[in-house]
């Protein structure tokens, strides 16, 4: 008996041969091969892991520039001790700094600081350009909103742009 939804279909049974599968393992050499030349080109260029200025953005477009150690750990999809470790090193470097939250005596927010903006705003361009490069100009614009639909699908809406080059500091 239906109550206002569509039963699911049983899952097909996959072989490791299954086209569906090819289509999987393309998706993933896609991604890692971007990746690799996105962190290489960032490293050698601004000096900066793709792995700070992931966690630099996220929290250049947080609410007053600061997460919460966890709210953080989710966005950048790292392990909260792998984040603890990483904020450790943006801390020695002076891009981040730790805050007290105000509304629990045990939490702990990440605050970008003005160094880390300014270093975020100057790796931006080397970003954007490599995504450009190595991921946009291998689609068209009727591609990529199509593209953008069936992966919002697994991984939901894509979020806001960061206004980097918007900001006055």
């Amino acid at each position: 008996m239906s109550h206002g939804t569509a039963a699911a279909a049983p899952a097909p049974h996959l072989g490791a041969s299954d086209w569906r599968v090819g289509v999987w393992r393309s998706f993933l050499r896609a991604h890692a091969g971007a990746m690799r030349e996105l962190e290489r080109e960032l490293a050698a260029d601004a000096g900066l892991p793709l792995a700070w200025y992931d966690v630099l953005l996220q929290l250049a477009e947080a609410p007053q520039r600061r997460l919460r150690m966890a709210e953080l750990a989710d966005q950048v999809l790292l392990s909260r001790s792998g984040l603890t470790r990483l904020v450790d090193r943006l801390q020695a470097e002076g891009l981040v700094r730790r805050e007290p939250s105000p509304d629990d005596a045990r939490g702990m927010y990440t605050v970008l600081t003005d160094a880390g903006f300014l270093r975020l705003r100057a790796a931006a361009p080397i970003h954007l350009s490599g995504i450009q490069r190595h991921w946009l100009s291998r689609f068209s614009d009727d591609e990529l909103r199509q593209l953008g639909d069936l992966l919002g699908r697994v991984s939901g809406p894509a979020g806001p742009s960061c206004a980097l080059e918007d900001e006055d500091t």
